[in-house]
């Protein structure tokens, strides 16, 4: 039997047409972008600062191309990560009907120190991936990226996203320049993205440069990958629902991407009790956590994860919880990533795994 897949955490590679093309010409220096130093290896570039490089191509590859002796270049990066028509191609090995497509690199945004380059990064950037989706036959969605730097820029960018038809705004879990998520200064920026009826998608990644859990204790990349994003993600979960972001904006949809499911039975529990037992503290919410994040949130797992599912389901969350495929990052199942899910969903009782292969996702990007 052949189920409807939906992939909703996906990604693309961004290629120079992005910086050489989308991003306005006075902020290409300072911008996010990828060269070759005289040795033929990546140099990345971001606040006019490049720095050599043989990670970043490798951690967008399936697989990685583990080789010591010919490390992988950005020239390297398959076609399925920037080419729609490529990436339909992909999907149709695979067996998946629609994609949601997030950044690569420009997921580092979040570092550019100037609010102005910040705001040319993410509008070029927006329009870039708008154009990717349109080869995908209308199976290709994205999100729009917020430059959080600055709170007005950020609002601005919200109407672009709507214009461009994505579906939603994208940003970090970390705190840009320090800002909370439930900060007055971003009440326009949320009744913005209220009003335009777009989800917002929070999605980390490591290596970078703001302030975070990871890197203002460990340099290690074992180390920093391992909490980069969980930790980072339950904060922002914390802000989003407990700083009374959500309950302001009732029909708002929030997703948390790529920072597993472990943490989600623990978290909304502790946030629950510290509700009941200090909520004087938290005077606007007038609901418990959980409610908040059964009513308006979404997770996405790994294949692997699915055994998590029936407590899931105990925990009245099983519409909550959507798949995300990860192509074409080097810790992806490719090829077999629809087989290897199909395999854990297997034992899953067959309602919660229609849910989590299509019909959440479809209920968070808005599609049928």
């Amino acid at each position: 039997m052949t189920h409807r897949i939906i992939d909703a955490d996906g990604h693309i590679c961004e290629t120079k047409a992005l910086w050489e093309e989308y991003v306005p010409r006075a902020y290409r220096d300072r911008t996010i972008r990828m060269d070759k130093g005289d040795n033929g290896l990546d140099r990345f570039w971001i606040n006019g600062v490049g720095t050599e490089n043989v990670h970043s191509a490798r951690a967008c590859l399936p697989g990685g191309m583990e080789d010591a002796d010919n490390p992988p270049t950005w020239d390297d990066i398959v076609p399925g990560s920037y080419d729609g028509a490529a990436r339909l191609a992909v999907m149709e090995e695979e067996g998946i009907e629609h994609s949601l497509l997030f950044p690569s690199i420009y997921l580092r945004t979040g570092d550019i120190t100037d609010a102005d380059v910040a705001a040319a990064a993410c509008h070029g950037y927006n329009e870039w991936v708008a154009d990717m989706c349109k080869d995908g036959q209308g199976r290709l969605d994205a999100v729009g990226l917020v430059p959080l730097q600055s709170a007005e820029a950020a609002t601005r960018e919200v109407a672009h996203i709507a214009q461009l038809g994505l579906k939603g705004v994208a940003f970090r879990p970390e705190r840009y320049n320090g800002l909370a998520l439930y900060d007055e200064t971003l009440i326009p920026f949320w009744n913005a993205v209220s009003e335009q009826g777009l989800f917002a998608g929070v999605h980390g990644s490591f290596g970078i440069q703001m302030p975070s859990f990871a890197n203002s204790r460990y340099t290690n990349r074992f180390f920093t990958h391992m909490i980069c994003h969980p930790f980072e993600q339950m904060a922002a979960c914390m802000d989003l629902i407990c700083g009374g972001v959500l309950q302001r904006h009732p029909d708002l949809r929030v997703a948390f991407l790529e920072s597993g499911l472990g943490w989600l039975e623990y978290w909304l529990g502790r946030m629950d009790e510290h509700f009941e037992v200090m909520g004087a503290e938290v005077p606007w919410l007038d609901s418990r956590p959980s409610d908040i994040f059964r009513q308006q949130c979404f997770i996405s797992i790994e294949a692997d994860e699915a055994h998590r599912l029936p407590k899931i389901k105990e925990m009245g969350l099983e519409h909550c919880v959507f798949w995300g495929a990860d192509y074409p990052h080097f810790d992806c199942t490719y090829p077999g990533a629809v087989a290897e899910l199909e395999e854990h969903l297997s034992p899953i009782d067959p309602a919660v795994a229609d849910l989590v292969r299509h019909g959440n996702a479809a209920r968070f990007i808005g599609i049928e």
